[in-house]
């Protein structure tokens, strides 16, 4: 039998040495004077030089500090956020994604399964009322992200093209009356989530590839009939790194990095707004993130700006197969976390917002992350389980009062937005009580009758 691949093995083309030849030096300098950087760039900043072992803490904090300085010149002094939910559909996948575990393995949901799944799939209408009850507290943005169940399709048509397959299995359909419960259609749960004024935020590329398996359709096709259906902007994730000697280890059944950019830019297209992430701190080095920065860079420009802010995602690692096979054995470091941030900030200078994930980092270092050239601090969110089952543990939901007193803390300015940070709205922290306003249902009032302090979670 062979040996699994470990953290040991691993070899990998591109690497800081081999790709950086700029000083750190000359990189900070560019950085602070607002000039464009290179990847080389990049990768001195995330490094902090060649010539040191490690990260070098000074050098890492004029890097802080000159991403910092960018932020205020760029956005000012809010911090903005945003009442959401997360109604994820269905656990149910196999593709197999190795730094996953938000997924159940997709043959536990069939009728005839040996053992019982201990995943989920909602039905459109139970998707409805979860918007519903959450739109009338005044929430006014669904986020869904999903496994990619074999039964799950873009509507009636994809349907009848994936029971016509010659080999099914080729394309990664079952017909769904093996299953439990049926998930519906894409489409069907775009419409069940586009409720009462919510903006629905889902079909990552990912699904977007899902959504059109077995069949000649574009992405331009599939993201028009799911705009029709009441799609309004396209969340990028599936990212992870856009580099396919990395995603090769991690992911090596999910799409490539030429497929992730091409269903981004299809969305935008047809008029879908976009947002970009990176998930780093696994088997990738900083070479590696620098390159990836370029391509959203990159993609902003060819999506003339449908990019509104861009999500660092700091890997969670215990519960995932990449640590239990001892492929990775931790992480990413604070240092790395904060450079991350930094360099995201001054690398990318065709986007606005950098977020800062309190889910990721907590609300001490997610506050910390705001100092180091993030603006923007998530959401509500109401329900959050992918990185909860991965192993984290701050939590699943913020409130206003939160956001305000945490904002307040560091001396920046509380702000509603919503998800395209067309409307914003300013909350004065001496006028409580706090809740949402933006909302076609919200008043004002608490999103929950119970809410209380913040939690100490650091």
């Amino acid at each position: 039998m062979e040996r699994p691949v470990t953290e040991a093995d691993l070899t990998f083309e591109y690497t800081p040495d081999s790709e950086s030849d700029q000083s750190f030096e000359n990189a900070l300098e560019k950085a602070r004077s607002g000039d464009r950087l290179t990847v080389a760039d990049a990768i001195a900043l995330l490094t902090t030089g060649a010539d040191v072992d490690g990260i070098d803490r000074r050098r890492k904090e004029q890097v802080l500090e000159a991403a910092d300085r960018r932020r205020a010149e760029v956005v000012g002094e809010e911090v903005t956020f945003a009442a959401n939910l997360n109604n994820n559909v269905t656990t149910a996948c196999n593709v197999g994604c190795l730094f996953c575990n938000f997924k159940d393995a997709a043959h536990t949901f069939e009728r005839d399964a040996e053992i019982e799944t201990a995943g989920f799939t909602k039905t459109p209408a139970e998707s409805r009322e979860i918007v519903a009850d959450a739109a009338e507290r005044g929430i006014y943005e669904v986020c869904s992200v999903s496994g990619l169940h074999p039964a799950f399709v873009l509507d009636d048509e994809h349907r009848e093209i994936l029971e016509a397959h010659p080999d099914p299995k080729a394309v990664n359909y079952k017909p769904v009356e093996l299953y439990e419960t049926d998930p519906g259609t894409y489409v069907e749960q775009m419409a069940a989530m586009s409720v009462d004024g919510v903006h629905v935020h889902s079909m990552t590329p990912e699904e977007g590839y899902h959504a059109k398996r077995g069949t000649d359709w574009s992405y331009e096709e599939v993201y028009g009939r799911l705009k029709e259906a009441g799609l309004d902007t396209v969340p990028g994730t599936a990212a992870e790194i856009l580099v396919d000697e990395v995603r090769d280890v991690i992911c090596p059944g999910k799409i490539g990095t030429d497929d992730w950019l091409e269903a981004m830019e299809a969305a935008a297209n047809v008029g879908l707004g976009l947002t970009a992430t990176i998930m780093y701190g696994h088997v990738e080095n900083e070479a590696h993130r620098a390159m990836h920065l370029k391509r959203v860079r990159n993609l902003q420009e060819r999506v003339d700006g449908a990019i509104t802010e861009f999500v660092p995602l700091s890997f969670i690692h215990q519960n995932t197969p990449l640590y239990e096979h001892d492929v990775v054995s931790g992480g990413a470091s604070t240092d790395e976390d904060e450079l991350m941030i930094a360099v995201s900030r001054l690398f990318l200078d065709n986007i606005d917002h950098i977020q800062s994930s309190w889910v990721k980092y907590g609300n001490e270092q997610g506050l910390k992350m705001l100092n180091c050239g993030a603006d923007d601090f998530m959401g509500t969110i109401l329900s959050e389980e992918i990185t909860k089952r991965a192993g984290g543990g701050y939590g699943e939901f913020r409130s206003f009062a939160d956001y305000v007193e945490l904002i307040t803390s560091i001396g920046r300015v509380p702000v509603e937005r919503s998800t395209d940070y067309e409307k914003r709205r300013v909350i004065d922290p001496d006028d409580p009580p706090f809740g949402p306003q933006l909302g076609p249902k919200a008043d004002g009032t608490p999103l929950l009758a119970d809410e209380g302090p913040v939690p100490a979670d650091d």
